[in-house]
């Protein structure tokens, strides 16, 4: 009752504006006493994923805290494990306001922020004033003016930046909004880059003395063909885990809404069923050789559950936790 209280008054305010307020408040907050405001009691619901001990199995996706600001404010709220980022070698701005758009009659939010964040070294920074003692995911991505052909140089360089900082890194290829980011999915370009990815991680195991894990995040918007595609590809290069999926580009649930036709990425209810689908046919041809972390649509226990039982072991939220509010986080630990 009191969160939709909260929400009825968030959405009278620009996403965008609504957002960073948040932020701001859950950084200012989130290492000092005032967390009990907030803070809420989940059972302890362990499973062991990548060789990792997660406390619970549902996880804040990236995107919500891009420069790792309100880690200890997240894991306050509950989540099993925190993702941060997408973060870039080099601070950008993102694409141009405005670039969130809700769509509340589909439960819906439409992005095209493009990866804006205050680049790496803050992001490190962040996290080591943190001190968080959680299972903390970092998200990795390439810089807008970087050329495809050097975005293994963007990953490589965040990769190496974070890896002392991570409990895993995720290797985000399925962005909408960054030109070019989605052909890295494919084929050569894929081989590629995980190829070069895993011997640095190997190599970074060496320096530091302990293995990071490594997942990459998929898109909804695959054929069978390429997500069996993906999955040889993600079992060649012995990869750790991957994430299904991304925002979609599909519009045919939302066209007729207001700002149903604005470019970037759609989340929310109208992505569950394809996110799903994807799951499953990424659980058939992974064949059990990599753990799936599921995404997309997610907005009560139900969906949750429907994830998990698609072949995901571990789920995220963003939409269906701005639309629900932490007790969502809860009402799915319980009911697992």
């Amino acid at each position: 009752m009191l969160y939709s209280a909260i929400r009825k008054f968030m959405f009278q305010i620009d996403p965008e504006k609504i957002h960073n307020f948040a932020i701001k408040s859950l950084h200012i907050t989130g290492n000092s006493p005032l967390k009990a405001v907030y803070k809420q009691s989940v059972q302890d619901k362990p499973v062991e994923v990548m060789g990792i001990n997660f406390p619970n199995p549902v996880g804040l996706s990236a995107g919500l805290d891009k420069n790792g600001e309100c880690i200890q404010a997240f894991s306050a709220l509950g989540f099993g494990f925190v993702e941060i980022g997408t973060v870039t070698p080099r601070p950008q701005p993102g694409n141009p306001k405005p670039r969130i758009f809700r769509l509340e009659e589909a439960n819906a939010v439409i992005n095209r922020m493009g990866f804006n964040n205050k680049g790496v070294d803050y992001l490190v920074d962040q996290v080591q004033k943190a001190n968080f003692k959680g299972v903390l995911g970092i998200n990795i991505g390439k810089n807008k003016d970087t050329p495809e052909e050097n975005a293994k140089d963007d990953y490589m360089y965040c990769m190496r930046k974070v890896y002392d900082h991570a409990t895993y890194i995720t290797v985000n290829i399925s962005s909408p909004n960054t030109p070019g980011l989605r052909s890295l999915q494919y084929g050569d370009a894929l081989n590629e880059l995980l190829a070069a990815l895993k011997a640095e991680q190997k190599s970074l195991e060496e320096q530091y003395g302990k293995y990071v894990p490594l997942a990459v995040k998929i898109a909804p918007d695959l054929t069978e063909e390429e997500v069996e595609g993906i999955a040889d590809c993600l079992k060649q290069n012995d990869i750790d885990a991957v994430i299904a999926t991304n925002t979609t580009l599909a519009r045919d649930q939302v066209a007729h809404l207001p700002h149903g036709n604005e470019q970037g990425g759609l989340s929310g209810a109208p992505v569950k069923e394809q996110s799903t689908i994807v799951i499953k046919q990424l659980a058939k041809a992974l064949d059990g050789q990599l753990p799936i972390i599921g995404v997309g649509g997610i907005q009560s226990a139900e969906d949750a559950k429907e994830k998990l039982a698609a072949g995901a072991s571990l789920v995220q939220l963003y939409t269906g936790f701005i639309y629900e509010g932490p007790a969502l986080v809860k009402d799915i630990v319980d009911a697992l």
